[in-house]
């Protein structure tokens, strides 16, 4: 074990030792998910979040006291190796005796694999897979972004709080009931709010949304980037401009920590609207309302963007 992490241990242990015992401790990764487990345990009590919410969940080195929220644990819900492969360690390490629900490998959830290329192909469905065999590396991590997936995550989440807590199992299985029927009700309403744009095209900065664009079947043109641990090549910077000349895309949709003069090399003298996405809901309030407005917040800059 490095140093480091001695030290995180160390640090962890006596800041647990000062923990409360009242319900279960709960530790989540990422803030969507996050807000769904609060939606769940409203009543009982509150979840831990891990990683901040304005943090990228690729790259981030854990403090003292998300460490301790770690090791006091008695569950811990997180997306999954695929999105944030650094924390498996120390989940394991530190997490020992908790009950770890990685919620991609769930049979429930509805897996997309990832799309390699700038440009995206007319969408046929065939990419789809709902296999969990070997899914490390394999599948687009951005799962959250799937109103249909969060469905099936509060009902996950509610039954192993159910087994870890059975003096307040009504209250989960409750909320998680009313978690359901408000994403419903989400669901339609973000397909409403999109509807003035159905028919136009954009761009994302990277390929992190086609969960959200299978969800509401509106789908992207291209991605400037796979991913947001890496510049785009130039060649796929090329593609993308070719693409933005050749169809008139309207809309080329940024992120909180984009880099500005990538998004000028791209647009390169086109005139061609931007607006930031947002998908880990970096800018709200930590809690149970993020999810929907997380969502919601989606769909009205796309529509803007598109329609404005």
């Amino acid at each position: 074990m490095s140093r480091t992490l001695l030290s995180m241990v160390f640090a962890a242990s006596m800041m647990a030792q000062t923990a409360g015992a009242d319900g279960p401790n709960v530790a989540v990764d990422i803030a969507p998910v996050h807000s769904l487990v609060a939606q769940v345990m409203e009543g009982v009590g509150a979840p831990t979040l891990i990683i901040p919410a304005n943090a990228s969940p690729h790259e981030y080195n854990l403090r003292p006291s998300e460490a301790a929220a770690l090791q006091q644990a008695d569950l811990v819900f997180w997306v999954g190796d695929d999105l944030t492969p650094w924390l498996h360690h120390g989940i394991e390490t530190l997490a020992q005796n908790a009950t770890v629900t990685a919620l991609l490998q769930q049979p429930e959830t509805k897996l997309l694999e990832f799309r390699e290329n700038a440009i995206f192909e007319t969408h046929t469905h065939d990419h789809e897979d709902h296999g969990h065999e070997d899914a490390h590396d394999r599948h687009d991590p951005h799962a959250w972004l799937s109103p249909q997936n969060a469905s099936q995550w509060v009902s996950i989440i509610a039954t192993q709080l159910s087994a870890a807590d059975p003096d307040n199992a009504a209250i989960y299985m409750s909320n998680a009931a009313a978690a359901r029927a408000n994403l419903d009700t989400l669901i339609k309403k973000i397909t409403q709010t999109l509807a003035p744009a159905r028919g136009g095209q954009f761009v994302v900065f990277h390929d992190a949304y086609q969960y959200f664009e299978t969800s509401f079947d509106f789908y992207a043109a291209g991605a400037i980037a796979i991913s947001d641990a890496a510049d785009p090549s130039p060649a796929r910077i090329k593609e993308i401009q070719t693409r933005i000349h050749a169809d008139g895309i309207e809309c080329i949709l940024t992120e909180p920590q984009f880099n500005p003069k990538l998004i000028e090399t791209v647009i390169a003298g086109e005139t061609i609207k931007t607006a930031v996405l947002d998908p880990m809901g970096s800018t709200l309030p930590i809690g149970k309302t993020l999810y929907a407005d997380m969502l919601r917040n989606m769909a009205e800059t796309l529509t803007q963007c598109l329609v404005d």
